[in-house]
């Protein structure tokens, strides 16, 4: 019996160790940073890469005084409650509104619908500090600086994407689906809630999953646009750097690691549909 050159017993274990090697590529960095934040701030700079100590010669174990003292000094829990309604209330928003948006760009074919597809495409390709100061003296006008308004820059900024993949995927959805329940006496509404939004669900789960990760984490939107009025954590975090270059390392590990475990259990709990939805949201031919 013949075997592949791709699936003999060398390849695929060749394989598994350039994998793992990978994996610990990327693991390692956070393994440090969860490492430190049970050691004491003098010596994370010091010996950064050793294990926390326990011996009475050489005490590097800080126990848990890293994140206790870290929780006060950077009102963790307020930021905490800002960033988890921010990052609800933009995903929710730009999960719903792009998902419409790419159901009605794929089925109205005009040159309006090219223009807007073209326009969200391209909207992917420009970087964020080609427009940030521009959009945040916008903010500052429309009075979107502020928990609530940041919700509808993040909707913006996030269309873009998002309506791209749900209208590759809505591309391979029969239109005779459509039709029947136009013919049952569906509104356009009911038949998007009805008949495209359940189909979307794991195309909806990937985008989800992305965004969330990219609101939860991002530092520079809110920090130009509420500034430190309203303190998310990657803001807060920022905050625990003192003048003159102090920086509390060990309350900024501890915080950096309390800001990383949602997401992380999030991502986890959730990552079996991204290639499931990415594969679902290729564009046809």
């Amino acid at each position: 019996m013949k075997y592949s050159a791709k699936g003999s017993p060398m390849v695929r274990r060749l394989l598994f160790i350039l994998l793992l090697a990978v994996a610990l590529f990327v693991l390692f960095p956070i393994f440090v940073v969860l490492m430190n934040s049970f050691k004491s701030r003098l010596f994370i700079s010091s010996e950064p890469f050793s294990l926390p100590s326990f011996a009475s010669d050489n005490m590097t174990f800080a126990g848990l005084s890293n994140y206790t003292g870290g929780v006060s000094k950077t009102k963790f829990f307020n930021a905490f409650g800002y960033s988890l309604w921010i990052t609800i209330a933009s995903v929710c928003g730009i999960l719903l509104v792009s998902s419409m948006l790419a159901w009605y760009i794929t089925r109205i074919k005009n040159k309006l619908t090219s223009i807007i597809y073209y326009c969200l495409v391209f909207s992917m390709i420009v970087p964020f500090q080609m427009v940030m100061f521009t959009m945040s003296k916008m903010a500052n006008m429309m009075h979107l600086d502020n928990p609530v308004g940041i919700i509808f820059i993040y909707i913006g900024f996030g269309c873009g994407m998002s309506t791209f993949m749900f209208a590759g995927f809505i591309k391979s959805i029969p239109l005779s689906l459509e039709e029947a329940a136009m013919i049952d006496g569906a509104t356009p509404p009911q038949t998007f809630f009805s008949i495209i939004l359940p189909t979307l669900k794991s195309t909806a789960v990937t985008i989800g999953i992305l965004e969330t990760m990219w609101v939860w984490n991002d530092y520079l939107l809110p920090y130009l646009t509420i500034g430190t009025d309203y303190k998310t954590i990657p803001v807060a975090i920022q905050y625990l750097r003192g003048g003159y270059g102090a920086v509390d390392m060990g309350a900024m590990m501890a915080m950096l690691v309390l800001a990383m475990l949602p997401v992380i259990v999030f991502y986890l709990s959730c990552q079996k549909y991204i290639i499931e939805g990415v594969l679902a949201g290729a564009v046809k031919g």
